[in-house]
């Protein structure tokens, strides 16, 4: 199941990097996009785990009355079979809801049924990410909630950097999405979080031309010659990889990374959502990289 949510959020974030865009059905207030709504809903589906954390961080999860099947962040959240890579609207409506996020297809067919959607696509910098809190936040009714949680936000983060050390030579490292070697660029959001804490991908060079979309598939040779400084796994619910596990790869073994101790286990959901949880996510990798001597 780990391993299926993996993939999906893959091709989800591909399929979202082809379009954009938010829209609106109803109107009488202006609402985050100058456009207008009819009021703050009460009756609101999410359709992506990321927006999910977002509404309840922000304090609007009293009006969410059901989620999607991989939404199972926070606790309380309302999970349903719901999908968010392949909609029904018949389900949908169902739930009788005033609002609908997502993150990619059904937009058309949901305002055909008067539904409002708001569209909101795979974040690309921590920028992106406030962008998206403070959308769902005027559309929710909840404008403090969000600004509050950005400025918390924006404080860890600032808290978290200031602990990096002081390093003569960059250091690289490399994210296994799986044990395939999927990996992301820092073109991706994953990346530009490793790219905050000073890290330098191995795979940027595997996709210069941007065919694999920020996510190329690497070969065991392309790694063991990268030799990284740090490996990541994002791979350890879905595919039982370990440091053990990867140590004991053929030639593996020889690898800087896992000589030196540095091949750390993320959590997949904490990596491959671009929520208020990021923090998290940078806390894990620069407590990694607080442990290299400085100098």
């Amino acid at each position: 199941m780990k391993k299926l949510f993996l993939l999906a959020t893959l091709l989800a974030i591909l399929a979202a990097a082809c379009g954009s865009g938010t829209s609106d059905a109803e109107s009488v207030a202006p609402d985050a996009r100058g456009e207008v709504v009819a009021s703050h809903p009460t009756r609101i589906i999410s359709l992506s785990p990321t927006a999910t954390e977002i509404l309840f961080a922000i304090g609007a999860g009293d009006q969410v009355v059901a989620v999607d099947s991989f939404s199972y962040f926070p606790e309380e959240a309302p999970v349903t079979d719901l999908s968010a890579y392949e909609p029904s609207i018949e389900a949908i409506a169902a739930f009788e809801p005033d609002l609908v996020v997502l993150t990619g297809g059904g937009q058309e067919e949901l305002e055909a049924l008067g539904v409002r959607v708001v569209v909101q696509l795979a974040a690309v910098t921590i920028e992106d990410v406030y962008d998206q809190i403070t959308e769902l936040g005027i559309d929710t009714g909840n404008e403090d909630g969000a600004a509050e949680l950005i400025s918390s936000m924006r404080s860890d983060i600032s808290e978290i950097l200031a602990e990096l050390p002081e390093i003569d030579e960059p250091l690289t490292y490399f994210h296994e999405l799986d044990d395939t070697l999927y990996s992301v660029t820092s073109t991706t959001f994953i990346g530009a979080v490793y790219e905050m804490a000073g890290l330098v991908n191995i795979a940027d060079l595997a996709d210069e031309d941007g065919s694999a979309f920020g996510y190329p598939q690497l070969t065991q040779e392309y790694i063991l010659d990268s030799d990284p400084d740090f490996i990541f796994l994002a791979d350890a619910q879905c595919c039982a990889q370990t440091p053990a596990v990867v140590g004991d790869r053929p030639g593996w073994g020889e690898l800087a990374a896992v000589q030196n101790g540095r091949v750390v286990e993320v959590d997949a959901d904490i990596a491959s959502r671009w929520g208020p949880r990021v923090v998290d996510y940078l806390r894990a990798i620069v407590d990694a990289v607080v442990t290299v001597p400085a100098g």
